[in-house]
């Protein structure tokens, strides 16, 4: 699926979403580490933290979620997303990232977009996602997008330290094509 924005920055750019393969699993590292590597004390540890890279075709088909990546004009990726539905009528969306280089350009809207489709399809009324604290620029977004920050956190005992806000969102058939504000 090829998507074009009609946004002055993606009107000479095409982008190709599609489901992850485990061929991606060194671009995810990738991407995963340059988005890391703006916050101090962020760091990718692929054994003991982000097991799903490992072999990403499969890591969210057990519990009926996807994996989406995004290539850019190069084939290379550059923007993620994956959900799962960890209870019924909840879907939880994960990995979220796109590379420095490629924000602004409306590649989070719409892979938050295709991920809410995913979990309404599925019959999900609700989406959750967990954002590490320091990822601050995210959690606007997330606001933007009609997500609320509920109160309180989780703690990780991970390499960096994680400690995660819970952001929550009620999804509505009617408000998908206009609850995203791409900035």
């Amino acid at each position: 699926m090829v998507y074009t924005s009609s946004t002055s920055e993606l009107n000479s750019s095409a982008f190709q979403l599609r489901p992850v393969a485990d061929h991606d699993a060194q671009d995810l590292f990738g991407l995963l580490s340059l988005c890391y590597a703006e916050y101090p004390g962020c760091f990718v540890d692929a054994h003991d933290d982000l097991p799903d890279l490992l072999v990403p075709s499969a890591s969210y088909a057990a519990t009926g979620g996807a994996f989406w990546a995004v290539e850019d004009e190069r084939g290379r990726v550059c923007a993620c997303v994956a959900i799962d539905f960890p209870e019924e009528g909840t879907a939880e969306l994960h990995r979220l990232y796109v590379r420095p280089d490629q924000r602004g350009r409306g590649l989070g809207a719409m892979l938050v977009c295709q991920a809410e489709s995913h979990a309404r399809a599925k019959g999900a009324d609700r989406m959750v996602l967990w954002s590490d604290t320091r990822f601050t620029t995210a959690h606007r977004l997330y606001g933007r997008w009609g997500y609320t920050q509920l109160a309180g956190q989780r703690l990780h005992t991970d390499i960096s330290k994680t400690a995660e806000y819970r952001f929550e969102k009620q999804l509505q058939e009617a408000r998908l094509a206009n609850s995203l504000k791409i900035a």
